[in-house]
């Protein structure tokens, strides 16, 4: 491997992100002679002169420009293509190749739950570039799901139609919004939550905090719950299999 390499994440207000860490201690551990850098932009337009720095060879995206960074892709994976949504960039010889490891560390992260095997439909908040990786995950899982979302869309319902029947029709409660990130860690998606039973299992892509306010009131009204903290860790392993690639 070159020395010197950089890589690093393209966001918006990022301070709370864990890739840096991750890759910072992967990097020291490991003896690899590589820098890993947080790239907090307002906007996807400020992307140009990052990447005009010839040492970057690999970039993770996240919200709110996984959908965004696209056309400045040079080349676009099958998957990441269906999906509709970059999270992990390759740069080599000045060509910029998209992918999408979001929905591998979904899937892997997902399986692991003791009731994997009973669910049969999601109920997915949000309908932005991480909730369409979540969407490809499921489809590959063969798991029906409706979308909740702000927009109005033919492809999904909006916030004030989640009722108690649907809540009890979906066993799994995904939260693909960045709502209850730190620091605003007391928001969460505009649910009822007053329907929620053990019957559901709640997951959160936020990781920061570990136990946002969305999981809490899952946990208060007996669901299992977990975060988005192994799903970020797989994604994160599989972009430095892109990177090496």
């Amino acid at each position: 491997m070159k020395e010197n390499k950089i890589y690093g994440l393209i966001g918006k207000n990022i301070d709370y992100s864990f890739s840096k860490n991750f890759f910072s201690k992967k990097f020291k551990n490991e003896n690899i002679n590589c820098k890993y850098l947080n790239f907090d932009i307002q906007s996807i337009s400020e992307f140009k002169s990052i990447i005009s720095d010839k040492n970057i060879s690999g970039l993770n995206v996240t919200i709110p420009y996984k959908e965004d960074v696209l056309k400045y892709i040079d080349e676009i994976s099958n998957d990441a293509k269906s999906i509709g949504a970059v999270n992990t960039i390759k740069i080599s010889n000045n060509k910029l190749t998209g992918h999408n490891t979001d929905h591998i560390g979904f899937t892997k992260s997902i399986e692991k739950i003791d009731e994997f095997k009973n669910i049969e439909s999601a109920l997915i908040l949000g309908s932005g570039g991480a909730s369409k990786a979540i969407q490809f995950a499921l489809d590959n899982m063969k798991i029906k799901y409706t979308i909740v979302s702000r927009s109005n869309s033919i492809k999904c319902i909006n916030y004030n139609q989640v009722s108690e029947k649907i809540i009890k029709n979906h066993k799994l409660i995904i939260n693909c919004t960045p709502l209850g990130t730190f620091p605003e860690i007391e928001k969460c998606p505009e649910i009822d939550y007053r329907f929620l039973s053990p019957f559901n299992i709640l997951y959160d892509l936020v990781y920061n905090p570990k136990q946002s306010n969305f999981l809490r009131k899952g946990l208060n009204a007996g669901c299992k719950i977990k975060n988005g903290l192994e799903m970020l860790e797989i994604q994160a392993i599989e972009s430095w299999k892109i990177w090496n690639s």
